[in-house]
């Protein structure tokens, strides 16, 4: 399987975040692109820190960058390729011969900074997978980064299309989907979790979509005191990973 470069690198734009990339020893640098028109003293920074590196520079248009950038107000004309090594295709990863035992799918949820601390979390409790789709989700970029303080580079990202896709997909491989919703009857720590099972975290506005919701098999709640209505989606997602370390279910 021809695996898309956008399903192996974390790509970073603007001049600080590529320069972060390229002074870390431990990140391995693809290749820096910078747009045509940029001179002066922040180019060539980037340059000397990419030489260092021995790190390829490619020369673009500067809307050639903004387009790969996918953030024209911010990329600065640079943009940097990091390799993410545990970042694959949903499907490469249920293919594989050890298929991830638990894994999250995030449904909807577009802000960067939620995205990232349940990146961080996720990679923390030794979660198998997190599935962020390509659209619909926010995208894995210098704020993702900066909210999981670094760790989306080695988190275990499965990436798919949509997240309505990635449940059919786990679905048909045999991961029940559970899902947390705040009125759910029965309680994420009584409920009959299964070993290899997906679980389903939607957005704080419209929770799941109704493309997943059609292949969820349970919903589980956080039981909560005080008149709390529900905690924040990336709080919720830290209650369900440690609660799966607990269980011993994550990896």
């Amino acid at each position: 399987m021809e695996i898309s470069p956008k399903d192996r690198f974390v790509t970073v734009y603007g001049r600080k975040p590529v320069l972060e990339a390229l002074d870390d020893p431990d990140l391995a640098v693809d290749k820096v692109l910078l747009a045509d028109n940029a001179r002066g003293p922040a180019a060539r920074e980037i340059l000397e820190a990419a030489d260092r590196r021995g790190v390829e520079v490619r020369r673009a248009t500067a809307q050639r960058v903004k387009v790969l950038a996918g953030n024209g107000r911010h990329d600065q004309g640079v943009l940097a390729d990091v390799v993410a090594p545990r970042m694959r295709p949903l499907s490469a990863a249920l293919d594989e011969d050890v298929p991830p035992r638990g894994v999250l799918l995030l449904d909807g949820i577009t802000t960067p900074a939620n995205v990232g601390m349940i990146l961080r979390t996720a990679t923390a409790a030794g979660i198998d997978g997190i599935v962020v789709p390509r659209k619909g989700v926010a995208s894995i970029d210098p704020m993702v980064v900066k909210a999981s303080a670094g760790v989306a580079f080695r988190a275990p990202v499965l990436r798919c299309g949509t997240a309505g896709e990635a449940a059919a997909t786990l679905r048909a491989a045999g991961y029940p989907l559970f899902a947390l919703d705040a009125n759910a009857r029965e309680s994420l720590f009584e409920a009959d979790l299964p070993e290899r099972a997906a679980f389903v975290l939607g957005s704080e506005t419209a929770g799941v979509t109704d493309p997943v919701r059609e292949h969820v098999s349970g919903w589980v709640s956080i039981p909560m005191s005080a008149g709390v209505e529900s905690l924040n989606v990336a709080s919720a997602a830290a209650v369900l990973c440690f609660e799966l370390v607990r269980r011993g279910t994550a990896r």
